[in-house]
């Protein structure tokens, strides 16, 4: 992974939305000093694209179970994801379990049983799948929706687990939670809005190396980007706004950023 660039730490660069001009992003990505992203992986269906545009393109990915794609056959689902996580181990480029988790109100978790148990079987794919992180000592991309008590049980399960709670949006209490249990703050665009003030006041209070950049493209535009796609070339506002919330320069928390990346990740 090279160090003197930035990488986009979450970003589905397999999706379809980039399939008519992946390689230009590319291009235009590499002129920008964005060296490349972590591709999650959401469902089994997509895995094999996903790896292949990881080789073709030389980025780190993950392998996982995406909640909203919580099969009905949880067992199998997991014994697949566990044998291609053992063949695909001497793969330098899979680096980490994901993206899977928990979110809340797509499980729309209300007074009817069958809702109800859609809830608890998110609970556990994800307890499955930071299983299988621990056996393969990987870390984990955590997707965590209005849940975050919930996620932190499941997690004190897994003491040696570490990893990253991607678009992270809450306070600067919960921030340090995560940190404390070995888990870094995938940031993304929603820095970017004024109407985000916990985030962007947990932000400029936490501590440089729990920080990682993101933009969860091609979801999660900014406003001043909407209609238009999100790209990874929107970690370099992200950038900038954190160095401002942090009286910092950009070179200095670029740079940090980029090792946090490489400290998580690099095998």
């Amino acid at each position: 992974m090279n160090i003197s660039m930035l990488t986009d730490s979450h970003a589905h660069l397999d999706a379809i939305e980039f399939d008519g001009d992946r390689e230009q992003l590319f291009l235009e990505m590499q002129q920008a000093g964005i060296s490349g992203a972590l591709i999650p992986g959401v469902s089994p269906a997509d895995w094999a694209k996903q790896q292949q545009i990881a080789a073709a393109f030389q980025c780190p990915y993950a392998l996982g179970i995406h909640p909203w794609y919580c099969p009905t056959d949880i067992p199998a689902a997991v014994a697949l994801l566990d044998r291609q996580l053992q063949q695909h181990l001497a793969d330098p480029l899979l680096v980490a379990v994901g993206e899977c988790g928990l979110d809340k109100p797509r499980a729309k978790f209300a007074e009817d049983d069958v809702r109800r148990v859609a809830w608890e079987q998110q609970k556990v794919l994800l307890d499955a799948q930071l299983a299988l992180a621990v056996k393969y000592q990987l870390p984990v991309v955590l997707h965590a929706v209005h849940c975050h008590a919930a996620m932190q049980a499941l997690l004190q399960k897994y003491p040696s687990c570490h990893g990253v709670i991607h678009g992270f949006s809450g306070s600067y209490e919960v921030a340090m939670q995560y940190w404390q249990m070995g888990f870094r703050l995938g940031i993304g665009g929603l820095l970017l809005e004024a109407s985000a003030k916990k985030l962007r006041s947990a932000v400029k209070r936490l501590p440089l190396p729990a920080l990682l950049v993101e933009t969860d493209a091609p979801a999660m535009a900014p406003a001043a980007l909407r209609p238009a796609r999100n790209t990874p070339l929107t970690i370099l506002a992200v950038v900038a706004e954190i160095a401002i919330l942090q009286g910092k320069t950009a070179v200095l928390v670029s740079e940090q950023l980029q090792n946090n990346f490489v400290q998580l990740f690099e095998r």
